[in-house]
């Protein structure tokens, strides 16, 4: 079976195969399908606009098709930037920016006040319309200044106090095999395998 994965992104792709692989025939990006598509993600939570995603592309498809949504969330910030982590300061995926932005809206709060969690919301749909959806979670705190160079996005101000590091300090795999898109794509398994 074919699995269209509504996303260009390389790195996503690739842990997205090591994961779903035994479980389709073929795992394709957009562009690998031939597929030029933009969902306008107007969704109120990650999930809503996973589901929306997937649910285009298998439309659009006629394949299988799997979404992702997700986003950083800060206690102190009331669970922002929530879904709009990639435009968090105005420009979508400026890292650099929403990084400045992050670190400057928690000046003065202390280790304690800066808790904070990767989501992930995954959404599969079959071009029958079942769905299976799927959460995931990576809990830390924000620093105080970017430490590392792996990683994208917040990575490099997202420290796990158990490992002593950020994500952006992880290499690949380590990030991987804890990352909260690892768990809702594990979790999303356990229900293909009709174990969840």
């Amino acid at each position: 079976m074919k699995l269209i994965i509504a996303s260009n992104n390389r790195h996503k792709l690739e842990e997205i195969r090591a994961i779903l692989g035994e479980h389709f025939g073929e795992i394709l990006s957009m562009a690998d399908a031939g597929i030029e598509h933009e969902t306008v993600e107007d969704g109120k939570t990650f999930m809503e606009n996973a589901l929306k995603k997937a649910r285009e592309m298998a439309e659009i498809s006629g394949c299988c098709a799997l979404a992702d949504d997700s986003g950083l969330c800060v206690d102190a910030l009331d669970g922002g930037p929530g879904i709009y982590s990639a435009r968090f300061s105005g420009v979508h995926g400026d890292d650099e920016a929403n990084n400045d932005l992050l670190l400057k809206k928690l000046e003065g709060i202390p280790d304690e006040g800066r808790g904070a969690h990767y989501t992930c919301a995954v959404a599969l749909v079959y071009p029958d319309g079942r769905t299976l959806t799927a959460e995931g979670y990576l809990y830390g705190r924000i620093g105080y200044e970017r430490r590392g160079t792996g990683g994208f996005g917040y990575d490099p101000l997202f420290y796990l106090p158990d490992r002593g590091c950020t994500t952006a300090e992880l290499t690949p795999e380590g990030k991987n095999a804890i990352s909260h898109r690892a768990e809702a794509l594990h979790a999303l398994v356990r229900q293909l395998e009709g174990k969840g």
